[in-house]
């Protein structure tokens, strides 16, 4: 989720290459860097920082610069720091990189490199690996030596080099990260999103995973891994700048929402061996004993990250027989809760700079309790505070309302339990087998929810939805958490008051507020309590209630006794609420756009919550 920009051309590259990134900085805004091409030489330029932060390193001279290219980051292997900011230099410094993605093996190549081929890193990031590894393949090429060098590479890239003895030449690779060449008037540029290119040029190229592109100011060749060329369509792009920031929707939350089966597919890359079918956490570095001895997991949260703490206790207590209890960050110091020797606290912070999560994290500290972080953001105070980290790859968050980064720390939750209870003994093979090929098939069938099938029947909901002023979710089991959160995003970006209850508490007070047409969305996914949570749908049907079931397939006894019904894919049911809850997101951003709300800056509420 970094930005990348190059340009070749007539032109001064700085101006483009720093306009270019203040147009991707939504993307990643951690540390930023270009490579300039002049004068048969490479000028690297790099801050930890924003894009203005470089922007200050850049001191006009008489040098004509033509040629760069330019990266904004968001953190991924290694913190944030001018050492590990895009580009990378290769040791002859006649070559530089920048990489958005994850190499996998780069443990193994960088190791190789070091000890076989004598290279020096001079960065903790994957990334460096790929500049040496051309650097050890160039023989006069620079497209053949980054052909032979990602033919190595396990992992996503989308990558951009430059070299000094190939004046004027952009060489570019793209898998699994997007990669888009625009084409100008004797000038060619390339940038992982559209904002970028849209001052210079609405033609583009869009590269296609797999392939290889070579840019000079003259023209573009794209080609594929044996070097055949590909005649790629033109796209011309109709978006303004600021629909292009938003990736062509209306709003963040949208695009969030929308990247949702890709920010789940990177939090599980590298996590599930290939080989094995296992789940390998190696990354957290507990040792066996720490983890067969435990006796008790605290997990501390706000808003959000503590409903899936809320399911995150559900599923590990399921799953590797371990007690947990769950705690909102603001209330956890003041209970004074028990902490003893052989208990482990987990902290959730999308951001990892909350201040009651933060004050969590010290008390437990201090008591001597080991410390895991879940968080998106890499060098956060969270992440530099804990004992262990394990960061959900769900790339920068801009809407308030969380999204993607909930569905990643929901998946960091499942694979911590699987890696627990396969530790301690506690799960049958047959069940683990299963659940790991049900977290790999996760990023599939939330794309199925996201078609325009499913999402036209939302927004047709929301036109009933969005004329009430409160609402409630109903579920049972690992469905009530989901309802905690589909509630938590209704009154935050539509202003509906939203309330969740577990379904058998109807009766106990909430039937009282039950009227006629008055919106219940029913979450019915667990089998093993679908009866019950129908016979509470009934009670709300007898008192005129207007009920929206979210169900799997095969649930078909339910159509019946609902106004209406959405089906997810069949999955299973210690799964289903990875899937449940993205229907009540949408519910959510169609039911504020009907309202006339501001969906990605609602009123009051802000991204970080970084006071008390």
């Amino acid at each position: 989720m970094c930005g990348i920009v190059g340009y070749t051309g007539p032109k001064e590259a700085r101006a483009i290459l720093i306009d270019g990134l203040k147009k991707l900085e939504y993307r990643g805004y951690d540390s930023a860097g270009v490579a300039l091409q002049h004068d048969g030489l490479l000028e690297i330029h790099k801050a930890a920082g924003s894009v203005a932060d470089l922007e200050k390193t850049l001191v006009d001279n008489s040098n004509a610069v033509n040629v760069g290219i330019g990266h904004t980051r968001w953190a991924t292997h290694g913190r944030p720091t001018d050492e590990n900011a895009h580009p990378h230099c290769s040791c002859c410094k006649e070559i530089a990189l920048v990489h958005n993605g994850i190499i996998e093996n780069h443990q193994t190549l960088r190791k190789w490199l070091a000890e076989e081929a004598d290279h020096k890193f001079s960065s903790e990031t994957d990334t460096e690996v790929l500049v040496h590894l051309i650097e050890e393949y160039y023989e006069g090429d620079l497209l053949e030596s980054v052909r032979k060098a990602v033919a190595r590479i396990e992992g996503s890239f989308a990558l951009v080099v430059v070299s000094s003895r190939e004046p004027g030449r952009l060489v570019c690779a793209r898998q699994d990260s997007p990669l888009i060449i625009g084409l100008g008037d004797g000038e060619n540029l390339v940038a992982s999103d559209i904002p970028a290119l849209l001052a210079h040029t609405r033609k583009t190229k869009v590269l296609e995973d797999g392939d290889f592109a070579s840019i000079t100011s003259e023209g573009v060749e794209i080609s594929d891994a044996e070097g055949k060329l590909l005649d790629k369509e033109i796209f011309e792009i109709t978006w303004d700048i600021e629909a292009a920031e938003k990736g062509g929707y209306d709003h963040f939350m949208l695009k969030e929402i929308m990247e949702q089966p890709a920010a789940v597919k990177e939090t599980l890359r590298q996590r599930i061996d290939t080989a094995s079918g296992k789940v390998n956490l190696s990354e957290l570095n507990f040792t066996t004993e720490e983890l067969t001895s435990l006796e008790k997991i605290h997990i501390v949260a706000c808003g959000t990250a503590y409903h899936a703490g809320i399911l995150g206790k559900a599923v590990i207590e399921k799953i590797a027989k371990v007690s947990v209890e769950v705690d909102v960050a603001s209330e956890f110091r003041y209970r004074e809760p028990l902490l003893t020797e052989n208990q482990l606290l987990i902290v959730i912070s999308q951001s990892g700079e909350t201040a009651d999560t933060l004050a969590a994290l010290r008390l437990a500290r201090q008591k001597g309790l080991k410390v895991l972080a879940i968080t998106n953001v890499v060098g956060s105070s969270v992440s530099r505070e804990a004992d262990e980290v394990f960061y959900t790859w769900a790339g920068p968050e801009i809407a308030v309302a969380s999204t993607k980064a909930y569905l990643t720390q929901l998946i960091a939750l499942y694979l911590f339990a699987l890696y627990l209870a396969e530790t301690r003994g506690r799960i049958d093979s047959a069940v683990y087998d299963e659940l790991v090929s049900g977290l790999k098939a996760l990023p599939g069938h939330i794309k199925t929810v996201l078609s325009e099938e499913n999402l036209a029947k939302l927004h047709t909901y929301c036109d009933h939805l969005s004329r009430w002023d409160s609402a409630f979710f109903v579920g049972r089991n690992l469905d009530y958490p989901v309802a905690m959160e589909g509630a938590l995003k209704l009154k935050e970006i539509s202003y509906i008051h939203a309330e969740a209850y577990a379904a058998g508490e109807l009766k106990h007070g909430p039937l009282a507020l039950i009227v006629e047409g008055i919106p219940v969305i029913a979450l019915i996914t667990q089998k093993a309590v679908s009866d019950k949570t129908l016979s509470n749908i009934q009670e709300v049907n007898a008192r005129g209630g207007a009920v929206f079931a979210i169900t799997r397939e095969g649930f078909d006894e339910i159509a019946s006794q609902v106004e209406s019904v959405f089906y997810l894919p069949p999955a299973n049911d210690i799964l289903a609420p990875v899937l449940s809850v993205v229907p009540t997101q949408l519910i959510a951003y169609y039911a504020a756009l009907a309202r006339g709300s501001s969906v990605d800056k609602p009123r009051n509420l802000a991204k970080s919550v970084t006071v008390e």
